[in-house]
């Protein structure tokens, strides 16, 4: 099994999380308000997840790229992409709140073409991310500047950082998970996945728990 950065494994649950909600606004029954208030908070910390993990790379990332050797012209690249991203983000949140408000065949059908198109530009930039960066990751991951920028990430507090975790980790492959736990230990991600993590263990896995990701 190839070694994962912790990058490339949060990735991986933005692309099972596109294709659950593609999956379950697919089969929307109209006039579902249930479902609807489901997919409402599965969708609230997605958009938070998203916007924090784009947010932080500008502001922690990509100086400590930098450092190491990473070109501004790729970074700004990268920023591009993110604003792209940001703008489908907002779509997708004017649509979903629109599903939520009245959950009809119409609203669904919406929600489902900002979510594939939020799909296309995000699932291109992690491409992208993936392919230009994951062996810098790889290549300077013991340096410096790469493990401040892991620390710094990891400030975030408890509340935040146990949902992160169970969220990262709902779904996950075993090489997910090893990209996860090289960085950060089994049993610190149990007592902090364990404790803060359950908000998320009952409220949004189970909604997906009908609704598995395409493979």
């Amino acid at each position: 099994m190839g070694e994962m950065s912790m990058n490339k494994a949060i990735h991986g649950a933005f692309r099972r999380d596109l294709d659950r909600f593609i999956t379950a606004l697919g089969t929307f029954q109209p006039g579902d308000r249930a479902r609807a208030a489901q997919l409402a908070t599965a969708w609230a910390n997605f958009d938070d997840q998203l916007t924090h993990h784009h947010e932080g790379e500008h502001q922690i990332a990509w100086p400590a790229l930098h450092a190491v050797g990473v070109s501004t012209e790729l970074l700004d690249a990268m920023d591009a992409e993110h604003d792209t991203m940001a703008a489908a983000l907002a779509e997708t949140r004017v649509a979903m709140a629109g599903l939520l408000r009245d959950p009809g065949d119409a609203q669904a059908t919406a929600a489902k073409a900002c979510f594939e198109t939020l799909r296309t530009v995000t699932v291109a930039h992690l491409d992208h991310e993936e392919a230009e960066l994951e062996p810098v990751y790889q290549a300077k991951k013991d340096t410096p500047e790469i493990k401040a920028m892991g620390r710094a990430f990891g400030k975030t507090g408890l509340a935040r950082g146990g949902r992160f975790f169970s969220w990262v980790l709902d779904g996950a492959s075993p090489e997910e998970r090893a990209g996860i736990t090289a960085s950060v230990p089994a049993p610190v991600l149990s007592i902090i996945g364990g404790i803060f993590g359950r908000g998320y263990r009952k409220e949004i896995a189970p909604i997906w728990a009908a609704t598995p990701p395409r493979r």
